[in-house]
């Protein structure tokens, strides 16, 4: 009996050396090409910073990540996901940028017993009715950057907006937070082709319309095109400019430069935050990639170091898919948000803050903070919610 048990006892460590010797896979899949290709950049460029600090390794395991590209379209998406699970075996698939593309290759990887954790796309879908056991978003839900400033217009008793989006599902998305705070008038609610980079015809409607302010939600090349276009058009200085940190964030900034100036943005991080772990990530960032990062990067960096603190905290062993699960929604991890707690529907409870465009010491165009709007930010879906065991 004792030679027995010693066997065992040696095919465990045996097992257990193996087992850690064995990758976490994790398939990367972004946008890196065409208009929006900055904006996948700028999330694998966050997520590897975190990889590189923590010895490229997930949990005590040495980690590959296998790179797609989804070209900003659902079915590239698709078939990219489709590869990485079938071909890659990859774990958990991360970094999908447009909710559209997000909702195109949810289902599938899902079903395949996979994990999606979100570093960026939180479409509505799946903190409601869709939610799902493996599905977390570690970035935001689409409408709550939007929620929080209908949420400062409305205290601040701005009475007329007009409101522009791309149309796919991240834009309905943004305008509809917006207006579930935001009780003033609506005098325009445009949503534009997307990818869409001349808005001469948008621009001159607002002028007609002379709204109090515009609420826009553009990212990647539509942010700087649309940006760049109003403020040529003379609009700036008379009709004020509200969006999401997404639309001017330095995925965009550096590009738009002194049109963005004097713009106001709600955010859930900005790169002026002081706390240890924001302080340290941008010091990090742009000493090796010589820029600002944007939430972009920070969400793709508090992305790797969850998954990280998660697959510890179970000794690397991912592959126990429930308590995988278990330690990602009681994570404890140092964001560089500050905080950081999941809801019951595997989307993240947080702060917003007003941000307003400015030039830094160096003649950068930078988000500085200006009010805290919100506190412990939940999202409107968390209700419909009924989370599988």
């Amino acid at each position: 009996m004792k030679k027995l048990a010693a066997s065992a006892f040696v095919l465990s460590l045996l097992s257990s050396a193996a087992f850690a010797a064995d990758p976490v896979k994790i398939g990367f899949l972004s946008t890196f090409s065409g208009p929006a290709g900055q904006l996948g950049q700028e999330l694998l460029d966050g997520f590897n910073l975190a990889l590189e600090e923590n010895g490229k390794t997930i949990g005590g395991r040495p980690v590959e990540v296998i790179q797609g590209d989804d070209q900003a379209k659902p079915d590239v998406g698709r078939q990219a996901a489709d590869k990485m699970i079938e071909r890659d075996k990859v774990q958990i698939i991360t970094g999908v940028n447009f909710s559209n593309v997000m909702l195109a290759v949810a289902k599938p990887v899902l079903d395949a017993g996979a994990f999606i954790i979100s570093s960026n796309a939180g479409p509505s879908q799946y903190a409601g009715a869709q939610c799902h056991p493996h599905f977390f978003a570690a970035s935001f839900q689409n409408d709550t950057a939007s929620e929080a400033m209908g949420v400062y217009l409305q205290k601040k008793g701005v009475k007329k907006m007009y409101l522009l989006a791309p149309n796919y599902p991240a834009g309905k998305d943004f305008l509809a937070g917006f207006k579930r705070f935001y009780k003033g008038q609506i005098v325009g609610e445009v949503y534009t082709t997307f990818g869409q980079l001349d808005y001469a015809a948008e621009i001159a409607q607002v002028r007609a319309a002379n709204p109090d302010g515009v609420y826009f939600f553009y990212p990647g090349g539509m942010g700087i095109n649309f940006v760049k276009q109003y403020n040529q058009a003379g609009l700036k200085a008379t009709i004020p400019l509200y969006g999401p940190s997404f639309s001017l964030d330095q995925t965009v900034l550096p590009a738009i430069g002194d049109a963005a100036v004097g713009a106001f943005a709600s955010a859930f991080w900005a790169e002026s935050f002081d706390n240890p772990a924001s302080k340290k990530f941008v010091a990090a960032f742009e000493a090796k990639y010589k820029r600002i990062p944007s939430p972009n990067a920070a969400d793709a960096y508090d992305t790797a170091r969850l998954i990280d603190a998660a697959a510890k905290s179970i000794g690397g062993k991912i592959e126990d898919k429930a308590a995988f699960r278990k330690a990602l929604e009681t994570v404890k991890f140092d964001s560089v948000r500050g905080k950081f707690a999941f809801n019951t529907n595997h989307y993240p409870i947080q702060d917003f803050y007003l941000t307003e465009i400015v030039k830094d010491a160096k003649g950068r165009p930078v988000m500085a903070v200006r009010e805290k709007i919100d506190s412990d930010h939940k999202d409107a879906y968390v209700d419909k919610c009924k989370m599988a065991n």
